[in-house]
């Protein structure tokens, strides 16, 4: 009896915990030293979708484990997990050791409590609504003065969702954590050479320019490059610094030296992880005279700051020539030529203009720190992996066409401006057509920009959002300028019948807009999803002719009410179909979930789907290879795609360099892709990078690509 309620209490938590949200984790184990249980960073996941699932253990006192590279003694931990049919585990992500010595011995390993986060991918055929159980088998050895293995058996149950799941209220923010500190590239330069029995490691670059560099220590992957008790001396230069440290047995004692230095620099600043390669150590990562462990000034934090803002200001420039902002220049356009000879309401549009631009970039900036603050794997643009959001811009831009078409009026007419009305619409109207001009443009990413970007969300909030403010200045600065600048707009003829002709013609692109959005959603959401989207669609478009149909009415003197009515119920229907199908949104079935499949992109030439352990198949095989970070919603990924990425040669330049070309599609959410956009300081895409055919380091291309930089990039990769 008291089984069968032990075991009917043990369902109703476990019923309790997936109605609430949340994954349910097996029992902690304890294995005698270690307490040992499993924790998600989300309460769920979506089909074809990825998690980071960590094993969580508290250390007895004393005691510790150990790293990937245990040292000179111990042994890393390992993980075998059962997992349903179709699903898989990716590499354990290894926080930062620290450093345990033990008599002469000098080993790499945790204490007191350590989680190592693992990325588990769903089946792209799980069903939502059920529940999966994950099995882990982890092994370790735990050590104080003597050392035990130990072992522990290990679930957690996970319920398979529809859209987007949430963080785990638990344990979200911490997993989130660990992955934000845990080592990843960063743009460092590397070369080693050996001297005698001495070991130099030079690294330049990225944030180890003017940081506090005291006590910084090289944690090598091999176990036999170094003499891991030997110290690590400190050279600090003016772009990084040198370290010199005893030659271990593949360099001095039999072993067959490696072509590679691989693992990671940990700094007071934090730790990254870094490939070298043989060669001299370059005079930037030389001392100037100080003490090997004395830290330079600090004078790259202002420079880096100043650096992103003139970075960031640029890039917002070129974001107004980027194909993502194309469908809302006819509605500048029209609001230009509506005020063309009325100074002081056109510098009120402006002014109104850039207030929507920079409320919206701020906006969706503070939302963007706010979720990766709370552990959510996000990048810029993250508004457009929601099909809810798509599907209202594609309805609201189909709105803004009919409007501009004529079917109804919002406000003032354009035929109206020069003759005494009301500026109250045209400033509302600036304010919207800045703010929908950053939701639908921001999230493709200009050259200059993308770097800025990377800065700032490694920065505090409030320096983020001092490069937010200036890539939302450069990105207003020409509608606003042209506003100021009276004699450019007095070259258009005065206001008549042609702005109702130019109104109605500038529809169109808007019109492609709502196409567009379509589609994205369609790429999205599934067959099912989009008939519920092309339906709303309709009764938005009948919602607004009976508008325009009760201004006709109002204007004659006629009753209006009935036919108002019926339009706020058609439009009301129109966003609940839109909403219910973006909520019941299934990711359609294609080659993309698939990672064994090709998908044709052009005359020859076909792309096969990313992963990072895809990239180390092929870097192993000594192929090189393209990696396009990509999504159906940004412009520029898809006209790159047509224009460089399709052509015949192309394709034979890949060819004969036997290159593999793999896309990372970030349409969905899918923190994997957002991770690696992370390692590469970028939060958006396009971004592509090229991996030379022998190693070494990937080089990334311009965000707007030529068949020939490919062809280029690809030659020279390949030799």
């Amino acid at each position: 009896m008291f089984l069968k309620k032990a075991v009917l209490a043990l369902q109703a938590l476990i019923a309790a915990s997936v109605l609430a949200g949340a994954a349910f984790a097996g029992p902690v184990v304890n294995s005698g030293h270690i307490e040992s249980e499993l924790v998600a960073q989300e309460a769920g996941i979506a089909p074809g979708g990825t998690v980071y699932v960590a094993l969580r253990q508290r250390i007895q006192e004393h005691w510790h484990t150990y790293w990937r590279n245990p040292g000179d003694a111990g042994e890393a931990t390992k993980i075998t997990w059962t997992l349903p049919d179709g699903w898989s585990a990716g590499d354990m992500v290894w926080p930062t050791p620290q450093k345990a010595r033990l008599g002469p011995l000098l080993d790499y390993a945790y204490e007191g409590e350590v989680l190592i986060p693992v990325p588990i991918t769903a089946a792209a055929n799980a069903q939502a609504g059920t529940t999966v159980s994950l099995t882990a088998d982890v092994f370790y050895l735990v050590c104080e003065q003597v050392c035990v293995p130990e072992e522990a058996k290990l679930t957690l149950l996970l319920p398979v969702v529809a859209g987007a799941p949430s963080a785990d209220p638990k344990w979200g923010k911490v997993v989130g954590e660990v992955l934000a500190k845990a080592p990843k590239p960063a743009g460092l330069k590397a070369m080693f050479k050996l001297d005698g029995e001495t070991l130099k490691l030079a690294i330049t670059g990225g944030p180890l320019k003017g940081a506090d560099l005291a006590g910084a220590y090289f944690f090598p992957y091999s176990p036999k490059v170094l003499e891991h008790s030997a110290e690590q001396a400190i050279e600090r230069g003016p772009e990084g610094l040198t370290l010199s440290v005893k030659a271990g047995y593949d360099f001095v004692g039999g072993g067959t030296p490696p072509t590679e230095l691989a693992g990671v620099i940990s700094t007071k600043a934090g730790a990254w992880e870094v490939t070298a390669t043989a060669g001299d150590p370059p005079a930037a990562a030389m001392g100037l005279g100080a003490p090997p462990t004395e830290t330079a000034p600090a004078t790259g934090v202002a420079g880096g700051l100043v650096g992103a803002l003139l970075f960031a200001f640029v890039g917002g420039l070129i974001l107004n020539l980027m194909p993502c902002v194309f469908p809302v220049l006819s509605m500048k356009a029209a609001s230009l030529a509506g005020h063309a000879h009325d100074a002081g309401k056109v510098r009120v549009q402006g002014l109104a203009f850039l207030v929507g631009v920079v409320a919206t970039f701020l906006v969706l900036a503070g939302l963007l720190l706010a979720v990766r603050a709370g552990g959510s794997a996000v990048g810029w643009g993250f508004q457009l992996q929601s099909p809810v959001v798509i599907a209202g811009l594609a309805l609201l831009m189909l709105l803004v066409a009919l409007n501009m078409s004529g079917v109804f009026e919002i406000g003032t007419s354009v035929q109206g401006v020069g003759t005494g009305a009301s500026s109250k619409g045209g400033v509302t109207g600036a304010f919207f057509t800045g703010a929908l001009a950053v939701v639908v443009a921001a999230p493709c990413t200009a050259p200059f920009m993308a770097g800025a970007l990377g800065f700032a969300l490694t920065q505090p909030t409030l320096v983020a959002l001092s490069v937010f403010l200036a890539l939302a200045l450069g990105f207003a600065a020409p509608f606003v300028l042209v506003a100021f600048v009276p004699g450019v707009l007095k070259r258009l003829p005065r206001p008549g019948a042609w702005m109702d002709v130019l109104k109605k013609g500038l529809a169109f692109p808007m019109y492609g807009a709502a196409l567009w959005l379509v589609w994205v959603f369609a790429q999205q959401s599934g067959s099912l999803s989009l008939a519920h989207l092309l339906g709303a669609g309709v009764l938005a478009a009948f919602a607004a002719w009976l508008y325009g149909l009760a201004q006709a009415r109002r204007a004659a003197g006629k009753p209006t009410l009935v036919s108002i009515l019926v339009a706020l119920v058609a439009l009301g229907l129109a966003i609940t179909v839109a909403t219910f199908g973006a909520l019941a949104a299934q990711p359609p079935p294609a080659a993309a979930t698939s990672t064994s499949a090709e998908m044709p992109s052009g005359p020859g030439l076909a792309s096969e789907v990313w992963s990072p352990e895809k990239v180390a198949e092929l870097q192993a095989a000594g192929r090189p290879v393209l990696v396009d970070f990509t999504a159906a919603w940004c412009v520029t990924c898809q006209v790159n795609e047509k224009i460089a990425l399709s052509g015949s040669k192309v394709a034979e330049a890949f060819k004969a360099q036997d290159a593999v070309y793999l896309k990372a599609d970030w349409t969905n959410r899918d923190p994997v892709i957002a991770k690696a956009l992370a390692d590469f300081g970028r939060v958006g895409v396009p971004l592509y990078v090229v991996y030379p055919k022998g190693g070494g380091q990937p080089v990334i291309l311009p965000q707007l690509l030529t068949e020939g930089m490919v062809i280029e990039a690809i030659e020279k990769a390949g030799t």
